[in-house]
């Protein structure tokens, strides 16, 4: 999950000032937490301590009110009751996380605790299928299957074309927040990196939704190769610990 909070924290600057180029600052005046964080926080609440999703979802967004969430959502949040609104954007990705490193032995359960966090909003089939598809990727990453077997999984499961590279992708690439658009791509950006730092390069650099795609990619890098301790605890000192409910999250989920 905290490669999710980095992959958020590091492209919250590029996210309107979006960049082709993996050779960039990962850390400027200006960085924060987002909407990325704020609900990933709130998804490891929601099944850490059996909460209920969507109510939960609701109180952590609205104690976070300026997060950065997109027009729908942010209605949503304030919605009583809170009913789903058929939305297949990323926002069901970038949040999931946390389903698959609280299920690490048993993926029938990883795919449900996706689908409970998920369909609280973004019931659309492609939402649902963007969620699950991340938590499988985190998953497979988890059971120390090669980015090879991760990468054909993935396709075979959820007909995502996997096939380009980041630096395919770049050129042609833009501003796409759909889970069919984006999704495909982080997970890409992870399974070609070298390191936690380089997956979280290669998603900002595709030029798009730099924080959303990097907290999506962040999580299955962090499996992979594992983040700097240096890295987690700038992170940490710098952005999370004025945020005590966070923190408290973070660890719980890492004890």
């Amino acid at each position: 999950m905290l490669g999710a909070i980095i992959g958020d924290i590091v492209g919250s600057i590029y996210e309107r000032n979006r960049i082709k180029t993996k050779d960039f600052p990962l850390f400027r005046e200006n960085n924060r937490i987002t909407d990325d964080t704020v609900c990933t926080v709130a998804v490891a609440d929601i099944l850490l301590n059996d909460l209920p999703p969507a109510e939960t979802m609701q109180k952590w967004c609205q104690r976070y009110p300026r997060a950065g969430y997109g027009g729908n959502f942010r209605r949503w949040i304030y919605r009583d009751p809170p009913n789903p609104y058929n939305s297949f954007g990323n926002g069901a990705a970038m949040r999931v996380s946390p389903a698959a490193f609280l299920n690490q032995d048993n993926l029938e359960n990883a795919l449900n605790d996706s689908d409970k966090v998920t369909d609280i909003t973004h019931n659309h089939p492609e939402g649902m299928k963007g969620a699950r598809a991340t938590t499988h990727a985190i998953w497979l990453a988890i059971q120390n299957e090669k980015p090879d077997v991760i990468r054909h999984i993935i396709s075979s499961e959820y007909g995502y074309d996997l096939s380009m590279s980041v630096d395919e992708i770049r050129p042609d690439y833009s501003f796409d927040v759909t889970c069919q658009g984006s999704v495909p791509q982080a997970i890409i950006s992870a399974l070609e990196s070298t390191s936690f730092e380089d997956a979280i390069r290669n998603a900002i650099s595709l030029g798009g939704d730099s924080d959303t795609l990097a907290a999506i990619a962040g999580p299955i890098a962090e499996v992979m190769h594992g983040i700097p301790e240096e890295l987690s605890a700038e992170v940490i000192c710098e952005y999370i610990n004025e945020f005590q409910d966070i923190f408290e999250i973070i660890e719980m989920l890492y004890k």
